[in-house]
């Protein structure tokens, strides 16, 4: 009976060796199979595009359906799409604040996140926080602090101080400055706005 370590006839290997290489080559099968199966079972992404889709968005408690590219942000679906122009294409870059929008009650710039990624979520513009006949207290309180200029930031800083007021009614000048960080004005209202903020968060709590 030939030894584990004989070598094979017509081979360099020994019989050890051949045996050590095929129980890898085996192993070395089961593992690419099981690999293959995973890969199978795995399904890939749903995708979307490129041409347009049906999206529907929560805009100012409302559901609005229109057909956009996946590509189209939030701030063009609103103005070119919905007609709702008061959020304003100003850097288009997400740092100057003049197109923010609430998104469940927290701002963002609805220039850098596309529309179809808000679905689910409510979102609530300028327009729906109220309109000439019923200002909002954020609102009055910019008109009578003359909070504005040229008027392109406005509904963006009206929007951030909403939701500023939100988290923070009891705002010190401080507390304002830095809340507001995240929005610019070109024309350096920034005197007007602090103080429509601070006479905004006294007439929400039923102050003069």
């Amino acid at each position: 009976m030939p030894r584990q370590n004989e070598q094979i006839a017509g081979s360099s290997l020994s019989r050890r060796e051949f045996m050590k290489g095929s129980a890898v080559s085996v192993a070395g099968l089961a593992v690419a199979d099981s690999v293959s199966n995973a890969a199978q079972s795995v399904q890939p992404p749903a995708t979307a595009g490129p041409g347009p889709v049906a999206v529907t968005l929560n805009i100012n408690g409302r559901d609005r359906t229109l057909k956009v590219e996946p590509r189209v942000t939030l701030l063009d679906a609103l103005r070119n799409h919905l007609d709702l122009t008061g959020a304003k294409k100003v850097c288009d870059r997400a740092t100057c604040g003049a197109c923010t929008v609430l998104a469940d009650g927290q701002p963002i710039y609805a220039c850098t996140a596309l529309a179809i990624d808000v679905q689910g979520r409510k979102i609530t513009t300028i327009e729906g926080l109220g309109d000439p006949q019923h200002l909002s207290h954020v609102q009055a309180a910019f008109v009578e602090n003359d909070a504005q200029q040229c008027g392109f930031c406005t509904p963006g800083f009206v929007v951030a101080c909403t939701s500023f007021l939100q988290q923070n009614p009891n705002p010190s000048l401080d507390d304002v400055r830095q809340g507001l960080g995240g929005n610019f004005c070109r024309c350096g209202t920034y005197r007007g706005v602090t103080r429509a903020v601070l006479d905004a968060a006294k007439a929400m709590k039923g102050g003069a």
